[in-house]
This record gives structure tokens, sequence and C-alpha cells, in this order.
């Protein structure tokens, strides 16, 4: 049976991710949900596909994701199942489908929804029935309408110039360390044998770090995280409070 991960902006202090979680179990007893975060900023479509998409590559071909981001903010949403990279999503058509992944869908349906007035938890009413129904096996054609268009957020790109990259913050995480958009692979085809400076903020700096372990307490680190993205922060320190950065700051470096 597939595992079905939950991500949402309910928090922790109310009955939400309970009634999710209760109402899946009632019907499949043995099924593995797995929290992926319920403290995604309220209504917060980028970070919620930040968190998402960065932990899509540890979970098995087959999981289904659903993501209860912002489900009731608009009243012409339609409510998706989509087949993504071998993976199944369940959320609604309010554009985060664009920054979870460049790829294009290998299908999309439409969820039927009730024909009295909206559903006031359509994460409970609507998305965890099709879960329920995928993991039991069904056929995502067999669960709603196709469709060909759905809405897609475009995220922030990385510039990649001659002798300049240039990026965004794209997330300022729990420890205040800034996470970018420049991608390593990208760097390294630039680097080769140049040195370079990197700006953010009033801070420069001309070395990335192999480990944050080969900074001292409260010194600057700059290092390529785990997913391959530059990350730049305070060992046992808050880099977005103290360089005074936050979501979508800009970065350059410069090679030379």
């Amino acid at each position: 049976m597939p595992i079905i991960t939950l991500t949402s902006d309910f928090g922790e202090s109310d009955h939400y991710v309970g009634a999710l979680k209760g109402t899946i179990f009632s019907q499949l007893p043995s099924q593995v949900v797995v929290d992926i975060s319920h403290k995604i900023q309220h209504f917060d479509l980028a970070h919620g596909a930040f968190v998402l998409r960065s932990a899509l590559p540890y979970f098995p071909e087959g999981s289904i994701h659903l993501v209860a981001v912002d489900t009731v903010g608009n009243r012409d949403n339609a409510y998706l199942v989509v087949h993504l990279d071998h993976h199944f999503f369940l959320l609604p058509d309010h554009g985060m489908l664009g920054l979870l992944s460049d790829k294009e869908p290998q299908a999309v349906v439409s969820l039927p929804v009730p024909d009295q007035s909206p559903s006031a938890f359509p994460a409970l009413d609507i998305l965890v029935p099709a879960a329920i129904e995928l993991a039991n096996g069904k056929s995502i054609e067999d669960l709603g309408q196709p469709l060909s268009e759905v809405r897609k957020m475009v995220g922030r790109r990385m510039r990649l110039l001659k002798d300049e990259i240039i990026g965004h913050v794209l997330r300022v995480d729990h420890y205040g360390n800034l996470i970018t958009n420049i991608r390593q692979e990208e760097f390294c085809k630039l680097a080769q044998g140049k040195s370079y400076t990197i700006l953010i903020g009033r801070e420069h700096f001309r070395h990335v770090h192999q480990s944050i372990n080969e900074t001292g307490s409260g010194d600057c680190f700059v290092i390529f995280n785990s997913g391959g993205l530059l990350e730049i922060g305070i060992n046992k320190g808050n880099a977005s409070e103290l360089m005074g950065l936050q979501f979508d700051s800009p970065i350059k470096i410069s090679f030379h």
C-alpha cells in the first residue's frame, strides 16, 4: 500500500490534522501516514511547495501527497489529483503545482465537489476520500474528469550570465539560514579555475565551506545543502535576523 503524506497550514493546536488522520485510519487501519509539515505559513503556497519539493526525493515512487495549503481561499478553485513524476498529488488548483516541479504531469483530473454549498473543510470532504481511493488501488482516471490545463505559479529563476549568477533567497528556515535558488551544478560550471565573490546584503564571501563544522560558533558559513542549493547561515546563530535578510532577498556571485 502506498504511503500517504500530509502537508498543511493547519498548525498543531486544532483538530484539523486529527480529523484527516482519523478519517483515513477509519477506512485504512494499517495505512502509513507521514506528516511532512503542518506549520506552513498561512496561505503561503511558495513555502508549502518548497517544503514538499525538498522532501519528495526521499519518498518512494507511488506515494500520495495530500497538500492542504490555502484550501478554501478561492471559490472557483477546482480540486485536483495529479500524477507527476511517479507521485500523486491532491491539492487545489491554485497554482502550487507549478512550484512543485518543472515537469509536465502525466495525468490530471478534477475531483467532483458537492452540489450544495461549498465545503468548509475541503481537505477532509474532497481530498481525503480521493487519497483513500488511490491507496486502495483505484486509477486516477476513475476519480474525476480529466483536465488539459491547470494553474501554475512560476517561482523566481536563477539568472546565469557569463561571469555572474544572480539569485534570490527561496526560504528562511527554522534556524534562520538563508536557502537560495542557486544550484551547485551551475555554480561549479562557472567556478572552474576562477575565484569568486558571493554578495548578499552587505556581506561578502569568497569561500564555500564543505560543512558547517568548518566554522566556529557565531561565524558565517556558506555551503551547498543536501538539496544542492546554496545556503548561508551563522553557526549557532540566526543569519536572517542578524543580516536583515528575508525571503526574496537578492544574492549575486561574481567570477573573476
